[in-house]
């Protein structure tokens, strides 16, 4: 069976592979556009792109209740350290296997902050092969760099891109990454949840598939779909 991706509205994701429940940039409260209530949810492992708030999110309260384990660069990790978080801690360019599959940490062209103001370490993506071999990349808050070629290597089955701009790639820049990247599927995120991110997602869907071979998912918040 596939793994299942939801995407939950921003940048908060789900993946449920095998018997693990992910979810990165667990952002529910304050999350205009989340569906899903935080005291529902069922996670093992909480991913961490970066320290901004809208995606260390509610990382603490969630791995409160759950007991899932975070995982996240080091600077965010010796953080929640502090706060009682079990974590576990890597770097850019560093990986390790899970129990669902193999973790890498790549690298995402953004800043890094905590909620106190201390920095948080290096922006990052991560690219997830499950234990299906099916390969997840999840760019994170990023703009265009040329590396994502290299990721692209790899055999990209899916990637989630942000394409709302202001903050991370705008449409135009997110299609030039495909080019790069060139994976099978692709969901676009963090756009439409604030103003600032109003993006037209079916206008870029046509021109993605138009000058590339990638196949474009649209979600919206609550809503799965299943890698093939």
């Amino acid at each position: 069976m596939g793994s299942k991706i939801t995407f939950y509205g921003h940048a908060t994701i789900g993946i449920e592979t095998g018997r693990f429940h992910l979810i990165v940039d667990p952002y529910f409260k304050g999350n205009a556009a989340a569906t899903a209530k935080l005291d529902e949810l069922k996670a093992e492992y909480l991913l961490i792109t970066h320290g901004h708030g809208d995606h260390l999110g509610d990382a603490i309260e969630l791995s409160g209740r759950t007991g899932a384990k975070v995982i996240s660069n080091t600077e965010i990790g010796d953080w929640l350290d502090k706060q009682g978080v079990e974590t576990q801690m890597l770097q850019v360019g560093g990986g390790l296997q899970f129990p669902f599959g193999h973790l890498k940490m790549t690298f995402a062209l953004h800043g890094s902050s905590l909620p106190d103001g201390t920095y948080g370490g290096l922006a990052a993506g991560f690219l997830l092969t499950t234990l299906q071999n099916e390969k997840i990349y999840l760019a994170g808050d990023t703009g265009l760099f040329g590396d994502m070629a290299l990721i692209g290597e790899e055999g990209i089955d899916l990637a989630l891109l942000p394409i709302g701009g202001l903050y991370t790639m705008d449409p135009t820049d997110a299609l030039r990454a495909l080019k790069l990247i060139k994976p099978r599927v692709v969901i676009p995120i963090h756009y439409n949840s604030i103003s600032q991110l109003r993006q037209d997602a079916e206008k870029w869907k046509e021109k993605v598939e138009a000058e590339t071979k990638t196949k474009v998912v649209l979600l919206k918040p609550g809503e799965g779909y299943k890698v093939a």
